[in-house]
């Protein structure tokens, strides 16, 4: 008796994995569980009106991750973010696609200057966005973040 209430439990617990799905009419992404990767200490510097305000920053350079970037992420800490080390120098584009919160984009020149800012990126969208400009980086910030720290076209970072 016992034998089979075990493994009666077992197999409910097997079968009730909690996969949520994306809300969207008719979608059936799965929406996973994905916690910020470490920073390992790296930050990215932007100057303000105020002084230069520090980033920490989760560094991706591979075409994977680099696709891949926020996606699933259902929150990022208020001062973190990700920085994108793109293969080459151009006017990049971007989407949200199953990304889960809003972000700002800032597209970093060659020269360290800020190209753009497209702010407060709606989730889950594949609305390109872009700034027009060439770009070799891009940092992604929590929505707002640019605006409530004064963060604007043209001003130097500093990288990593």
């Amino acid at each position: 008796m016992r034998s089979s209430l075990v493994l009666t439990v077992l197999l409910i617990v097997a079968c009730d994995h909690n996969t949520k799905t994306d809300e969207r009419p008719g979608s059936d992404t799965p929406i996973q569980q994905v916690a910020p990767a470490p920073t390992n200490g790296a930050k990215v510097y932007l100057a303000t009106p105020t002084g230069e305000i520090a980033v920490d920053v989760e560094i991706v350079s591979t075409e994977a991750k680099i696709e891949r970037g926020l996606m699933y992420r259902q929150h990022m800490a208020p001062d973190a973010g990700m920085l994108f080390i793109l293969p080459e120098d151009k006017n990049w584009t971007f989407w949200m696609r199953n990304t889960l919160i809003p972000l700002d984009m800032i597209f970093i020149r060659k020269d360290l200057t800020i190209a753009g800012i497209v702010e407060n990126a709606e989730p889950k969208t594949e609305t390109l966005r872009q700034v027009n400009e060439t770009s070799s980086y891009v940092l992604e910030v929590n929505g707002g973040w640019t605006r409530a720290h004064g963060v604007v076209k043209d001003v130097k970072v500093r990288l990593p």
